[in-house]
């Protein structure tokens, strides 16, 4: 029986390379000479491909449309770089790098949001629910305040914040046995410490750095320009292999630690590495637009309702990270122009309905 993003070797030999549709739902895809085979959900690659055409929207509203309307002719000279010097410049200067930004960082936030998730067997485990943003936020502030730091530092800062606040996580949960809701509740508990903290840095340093702080801590894509862009993209280049190659195990995992364990996986290890790779991902998130909220607690459960696979499901929860924030973003920058709104307001809003509606939901279920 294969798992959905399985990959082993083909039970039937076949030397030529095909895909095909099992009576168990999905696609199968095999390498040429039978060596290897994949089998994809058939819903789930539905979804993904969805994902991506909406994607495309609002890529083409975005560079499109805004102070300077550009029609898409225009968009494809500039990216080729054959357009005008106007066009040039909004397009490969300001959307653009704004843009990819807003897919990567959304992507990194649903893949790091779906791993806890996973690992913890609750909907409310997210990076910014247990307090890894709000950690990743105060290695950043103190690179900001204190240090006066750059881009490269900051992210630096936030990386090594994050995996402070897992470290602490890790002593206080898991070393006792991984339970979802002990989880939530200690990750509650240090978010709320770590916000203070963040608040009374604010309070102590000058009024420049403490309105640059406070502006950093809403989450924006606002001036993000060439070299956010290109540390978003690294970090999900870097960081995704690891999170789609375990994701088989997170699979095993989902059954139970004993099941896991009957099956070769090497359960704590791949609850290790896992965590550094959602932790990792949260804080090069955080570091690029500032602390996202909700993002990682809503993709990954959008994602999951509508492939209805009970496995991570890593690749439709990264596109619908990307959706989301991509189309926030683009909400807060027509609705509210001229008005500049960071599009952390918007998630925040957002995310702030979705959680009141998860909680009733998960009241409910309880009772029943």
């Amino acid at each position: 029986m294969s798992c959905p993003g399985d990959v082993r070797p083909a039970p039937d030999g076949r030397t030529t390379g095909t895909a095909d549709v099992r009576a168990v739902g999905g696609i199968v895809v095999r390498t040429r000479g039978g060596g290897l085979s994949l089998r994809v959900p058939a819903r789930a690659l539905v979804v993904s491909v969805a994902l991506l055409a909406v994607l495309v929207v609002v890529a083409g509203i975005t560079l499109t449309t805004g102070d300077f309307d550009l029609t898409v002719p225009e968009v494809l000279r500039a990216l080729a770089g054959n357009g005008s010097g106007g066009a040039d410049f909004v397009v490969n200067t300001v959307r653009l790098p704004r843009l990819l930004t807003a897919l990567f960082v959304g992507a990194a936030l649903a893949v790091s949001g779906a791993i806890l998730q996973s690992l913890s067997g609750n909907s409310l485990g997210s990076p910014d629910i247990i307090g890894f943003t709000n950690g990743a936020a105060t290695g950043a502030l103190l690179v900001i305040i204190v240090l006066h730091g750059d881009m490269t530092e900051i992210a630096l800062g936030a990386l090594a914040g994050g995996l402070a606040t897992a470290v602490a996580v890790y002593l206080l949960v898991f070393s006792g046995g991984l339970h979802g809701f002990r989880l939530v509740v200690v990750g509650i508990g240090v978010s709320a410490l770590l916000l203070a903290v963040n608040q009374y840095l604010i309070t102590r340093t000058s009024l420049e750095d403490a309105l640059e702080a406070q502006a950093w801590l809403i989450g924006s894509l606002n001036s993000r320009g060439w070299e956010q862009a290109n540390g978003a993209v690294v970090a999900v280049a870097v960081l995704f292999p690891f999170a789609f190659r375990y994701a088989r195990r997170m699979s095993m995992l989902e059954m139970g630690a004993d099941t896991a364990r009957a099956l070769g996986v090497r359960v704590e290890r791949t609850r290790l590495v896992l965590l550094v790779v959602s932790v990792a991902l949260a804080a090069c998130a955080t570091a690029t637009t500032g602390p996202i909220w909700f993002v990682a607690l809503a993709a990954p459960q959008l994602a999951r309702r509508l492939t209805r696979h009970s496995g991570p499901g890593l690749a439709p929860a990264a596109l619908m990270g990307a959706v989301l924030l991509a189309v926030s973003d683009l909400a807060v920058q027509r609705l509210f122009s001229p008005a500049i709104v960071p599009v952390g307001t918007a998630t925040g809003t957002i995310g702030g309905l979705y959680l009141i509606w998860l909680l009733v939901t998960e009241s409910r279920k309880s009772r029943a």
